[in-house]
């Protein structure tokens, strides 16, 4: 098995930099190509990064691994400029919350003699950039390899091998349809409902001071990054709008017993939560 040492990181935000941070503590050589020049003197700063750069075409061409830690609809289009650096045999991956959109269209990108592993670390923070990065947020974190028909037992290896040695906890494999389905649920839509709860017009958002942590922690995540989020609301439509409309039809359940003083159909809802709540900690600990 190929010994990967040599790691290039691209976009140093939240996800990018706490990576580049935790691979140099374990000793690897991590270079860091990052838009801005703030992110680079901070990653430099802070021993996170070897070398960096605004281009990658350099560090590309000694790399083992390549993390592209931007948006979504901009990993294409930057390995149709910058593949022809990669040297053979690189493993390429991503960070992006969505994968049906592009698999294919990334697929067609990869340059010979490499292959590209979409992945999903399920950490970060809902700030941006690279003063926000920070290792432990990676410690003991889910992550999600996502399997396609152009996958090797290779690829899979060498990631598992990579992030588990920085820390993260659960790794699982699925598809890229189970992939979106599920983090639509998981993770879009709370987003989703911490975006609607604090633009409420109601007194519940005007008051918010006097009722303490509670609503603060509930809409925590409305404090999330415009562009990114928009990318990934609309690159997985589908799933998401299923996922909402499922809540509505709960929501509306609760609100009709509520009216009808029907605490029978109330408690029947409690206790049915409760139960898959206890089922869900059960799984975990399993």
């Amino acid at each position: 098995m190929k010994e990967d040492k040599v790691i290039t990181i691209v976009g140093l935000g939240v996800v990018g930099g706490s990576y580049a941070i935790a691979l140099s503590k374990k000793g690897y050589t991590v270079y860091g190509v990052n838009r801005s020049q703030e992110g680079l003197e901070l990653a430099l700063k802070a021993g996170a990064i070897k070398e960096g750069a605004h281009t990658p075409e350099e560090f590309f061409a000694k790399s083992d691994i390549i993390v592209i830690a931007l948006y979504p609809d901009q990993i294409i289009g930057y390995l149709e400029k910058y593949g022809k650096y990669i040297k053979k045999g690189c493993l390429i991956s991503d960070v992006a919350g969505i994968k049906s959109m592009f698999v294919d269209k990334i697929n067609e990108h990869v340059p010979q003699g490499c292959e590209f592993l979409f992945c999903h670390p399920m950490a970060g923070r809902e700030k941006r950039g690279f003063r926000y990065a920070d290792d432990r947020v990676l410690q003991g974190a889910n992550f999600l390899l996502v399997k396609t028909e152009n996958t090797s037992d290779e690829a899979i290896e060498r990631m598992t091998r990579l992030v588990k040695n920085i820390g993260f906890g659960n790794i699982r494999i699925t598809d890229a349809a189970t992939h979106d389905k599920v983090i639509a649920y998981t993770s879009q839509l709370p987003h989703a409902i911490a975006v609607s709860l604090i633009n409420s017009d109601d007194e519940n958002s005007e008051t918010a001071s006097f009722i303490g942590d509670s609503y603060r922690d509930l809409t925590r995540i409305a404090n999330i990054n415009e562009d990114l989020w928009c990318e990934l609301f609309m690159g997985n439509k589908d799933n998401l709008l299923h996922s909402i409309t499922s809540f509505q039809n709960q929501l509306s359940v609760l609100k009709k017993a509520i009216e009808d003083n029907d605490d029978k159909t109330l408690k029947e809802l409690f206790v049915k939560s409760t139960a898959r709540r206890i089922g869900l900690e059960k799984k975990k600990t399993q």
